[in-house]
């Protein structure tokens, strides 16, 4: 599946036709998954004729991965700016959480496509979007959490990997509980019913729990018990 998944039609197209037909198909598919939605609709909403969607793209499915490649794109763009800044890593941290609270309304279609991404069936599809996803967060992820852990920032006894695994997946819970209904409904059950009136709540209780789970080490915790035995 890797390579470009669009005809030469598509490539020599004027960038602003580019941009309607992707993200228009980008809202589809979002709003209504792979299977059920209707290139006839997405060619019509995109102001051309499915005689030009088709010379644009060979099938559905490429129409779709090229959606896809264009919200990865975005995403790239987005790890890349924080996470190779050199800003210590709670307030990397603190940058990736309100750039999701900010652009939840704006990109919510880039969030929603990402999660009818993972509803996917056929093997070749879950594996080629898992790599193709999943490698951009792990690599940022992993490669500054290593760094901040050389050079003392987070504690010395965590496997940076599997830590890198456990922010991605809170990032994206929180990425979910914005633009999801049923994740959005999830935090209001835990957080209450007002906790989207005031995203510094957020903010701040998520970087108080990231700044226990990089620095608070075992060793930590065993004097801690120690202390308290003996009080």
């Amino acid at each position: 599946m890797e390579g470009i998944h669009c005809k030469p039609a598509f490539e020599r197209a004027d960038p602003e036709r580019q941009r309607v037909v992707i993200e228009t198909g980008i809202d589809q598919f979002a709003q209504f998954g792979f299977e059920n939605a209707n290139i006839n609709v997405i060619a019509k909403k995109a102001g051309i004729s499915i005689g030009l969607m088709y010379k644009y793209f060979e099938t559905k499915e490429d129409l779709f991965i090229t959606c896809m490649n264009a919200t990865i794109e975005a995403l790239k763009e987005t790890l890349d700016a924080v996470v190779n800044s050199n800003d210590k890593i709670l307030e990397r941290g603190e940058k990736l959480i309100r750039h999701i609270q900010k652009t939840s309304g704006k990109d919510s279609q880039y969030v929603k496509l990402y999660n009818e991404v993972t509803k996917l069936s056929e093997d070749k599809n879950v594996e080629y979007f898992a790599k193709k996803i999943e490698s951009i967060s792990h690599d940022a992820y992993s490669s500054f959490l290593k760094k901040a852990q050389e050079e003392g920032y987070i504690r010395s006894d965590c496997n940076t990997e599997v830590f890198a695994y456990f922010f991605d997946s809170l990032l994206m819970n929180l990425q979910f509980a914005y633009t999801c209904d049923y994740y959005r409904e999830r935090l209001k059950i835990y957080c209450g019913d007002n906790i989207f009136e005031n995203d510094e709540v957020i903010v701040q209780e998520l970087l108080k729990f990231l700044e226990s789970a990089f620095t608070f080490s075992h060793n930590d915790i065993k004097a801690l018990e120690s202390t308290i035995g003996h009080s």
